[in-house]
């Protein structure tokens, strides 16, 4: 059966379109829709095939519009900026708003939640909605407002929150009557506490990293311990069960309350 040519692609596709077009780069759009490169370019392909033309020049580092893809991007330009305004204007005034945030669970648990009170606080009128994962998510798609996540300075279209520094941390209890850590070397006398790898965080929290970075690569500790997810690597610190990597100032309150 052949197909209604006037039958609308889905929606994301056509929002995904509008910005890799806007950019001319599947990167930078990724970027602004919180998805990596592949699921950007895949996207894109899933239009073109639905529509059955090519929308996109494929050059060498480069891009640019067909005449079938300029035409489109003109139409989804103002129909899309036309979609929000509507939308914009028919969400009901009296109704509460809501801040959706996502980020990672270690950086919530650590460092947002703690601050809610005070935003809470100073915006009485707005609720918050929080997601905690290290999974990437479409701000669009998925109802976002703010993704904070980690990464590479200078890629996607965030704005820098802060820069960390990393450093040992263990509970005061570890030491009590326990082997002593005055230097780096003292780690091969403790276990290690770490956070498992996940491809997706973009976190490079890998103790290997750390013990290069001070000249010990070759340094093997008394047993290490994994976690999924950072919280749990913090807090198996505060029980005293090893020397877990704090990152600053994600931990500057643990360690100003001496635990």
């Amino acid at each position: 059966m052949q197909k209604d040519p006037a039958r609308l692609p889905p929606l994301d596709l056509l929002a995904a379109f509008e910005s890799a077009a806007r950019h001319l780069s599947f990167t930078r759009a990724a970027g602004e829709r919180f998805i990596t490169q592949s699921a950007m370019s895949r996207q894109i392909q899933a239009l073109e095939q639905e529509l059955g033309v090519a929308l996109f020049r494929r050059h060498h580092r480069a891009l640019t519009l067909t005449d079938d893809g300029q035409r489109l991007h003109a139409v989804c330009t103002g129909v899309l900026a036309q979609l929000r305004d509507a939308v914009a204007q028919i969400r009901a005034p009296q109704r509460r708003e809501v801040l959706s945030l996502t980020t990672t669970p270690g950086l919530a648990s650590l460092w947002l939640i703690p601050r809610l009170p005070l935003f809470t606080k100073a915006h009485p009128g707005i609720d918050v909605r929080l997601d905690t994962s290290l999974e990437l998510r479409d701000l669009r798609v998925d109802g976002f407002d703010i993704a904070l996540r980690y990464g590479p300075r200078g890629r996607g279209e965030g704005a820098p929150l802060f820069a960390e520094a990393m450093l040992p941390v263990c509970s005061p209890e570890l030491l009590r009557g326990g082997p002593p850590l005055r230097r780096p070397q003292d780690l091969r006398l403790h276990t290690l506490l770490q956070l498992a790898y996940v491809p997706s965080a973009g976190m490079p929290l890998e103790w290997d990293l750390w013990l290069q970075a001070v000249g010990l690569p070759e340094l093997q500790p008394a047993a290490t311990s994994s976690f999924s997810s950072y919280g749990e690597v913090i807090a198996a610190a505060l029980a005293g069960h090893g020397v877990a990597l704090g990152r600053r100032p994600l931990v500057d309150a643990l360690l100003k309350s001496r635990k």
